[in-house]
């Protein structure tokens, strides 16, 4: 097992300046919205940074639920919650274009067998 300074963990460190409290909203139904929240070092909240919001929410596939995650540019709870949609629709449409871009890769690959004489060779994909 490698050690911990190999690893890089000597220079894990928590930025003081940089902290979050994180609060959660649920319609317990398909939106949840998580609100970061600056706060101090101290826990006190630091009013010279702006909270942060994400809206999440989950969508069925062939596969089993696909969660979505979007940042939603909004200043208040409210604001929040009348940009979820849109912004949950256009994760979803990025998600799709990127399934849809992985089988265009995936199709568009050239079985070729391996320069190996003889019943061994291998396949290979490029």
């Amino acid at each position: 097992m490698a050690s911990p300074d190999r690893q890089g963990a000597g220079d894990i460190r928590v930025n003081p300046d940089n902290l979050y409290r994180e609060e959660t909203y649920t319609d317990l139904r398909v939106a949840t919205i998580r609100e970061l929240i600056p706060i101090k070092a101290d826990g006190s909240p630091d009013p010279s940074r702006p909270s942060l919001f994400f809206g999440q929410a989950q969508i069925m596939t062939n596969a089993g639920p696909v969660p979505i995650e979007a940042p939603l540019e909004a200043t208040t709870l409210r604001e929040a919650m009348e940009k979820f949609p849109d912004a949950i629709r256009v994760a979803v449409a990025d998600v799709i274009e990127q399934v849809r871009e992985l089988q265009r890769q995936a199709a568009s690959r050239i079985v070729v067998p391996s320069a190996m004489p003889g019943p061994g060779g291998k396949i290979q994909l490029t």
